[in-house]
């Protein structure tokens, strides 16, 4: 299976959770075991040497983990608030509608880690930037932001561009 065959299976579901958005569904994509190989090893690729990949909740975990899983690499995971057991780093952020706030480990990185960030869609840019924030707060340094999908009319890239220019963003997809 190519690429782009694996990346077809992604489905719109227009007006979830809210009337207007445009809900990227991946979860065909996920039970294809085919699929999810593929675009998992795609993933991989954006990854430095050396790198620790963290995930944002929730779908943005599934991918990250496969990634760090196949580069034999640490996990980081950014959940959502409450969710972690030891002391955090807290961050609020705007969505596409609505608000909400990411949380990190303050000892999930060691000083000067290198990070590949995954998530599954890039809209707005506002859940990246937060996670972002809390990756330079507990010591690490984005290197790389990957998505599977990106949302363009949501200008999520041109927000992260503006703010860290210095981190390269990409998606397999574009809608």
């Amino acid at each position: 299976m190519q690429i782009d065959d694996a990346l077809s299976l992604i489905r719109e579901i227009p007006d979830y959770p809210i009337a207007g958005v445009r809900f990227q569904d991946v979860t065909p994509l996920l039970a294809n075991g085919e699929a999810f190989a593929v675009v998992t090893s795609q993933l991989a690729t954006y990854a430095a040497g050396g790198s620790v990949i963290a995930g944002v909740e929730a779908r943005g975990f599934i991918f990250a983990s496969a990634v760090a899983h196949q580069l034999a690499t640490g996990f980081i995971p950014i959940r959502k608030a409450g969710k972690l057991p030891h002391s955090v780093f807290s961050e609020s952020y705007g969505l596409e509608y609505g608000k909400d706030t990411l949380e990190i480990h303050t000892d999930a990185l060691i000083d000067g880690a290198e990070v590949l960030l995954i998530d599954d869609v890039l809209a707005t840019g506002g859940t990246i930037c937060a996670a972002i924030e809390l990756i330079k707060r507990g010591g690490g340094k984005v290197t790389n932001v990957i998505t599977v999908i990106e949302i363009a009319e949501l200008a999520g890239r041109q927000l992260i561009s503006e703010k860290y220019s210095e981190i390269k963003v990409s998606s397999l997809v574009v809608a």
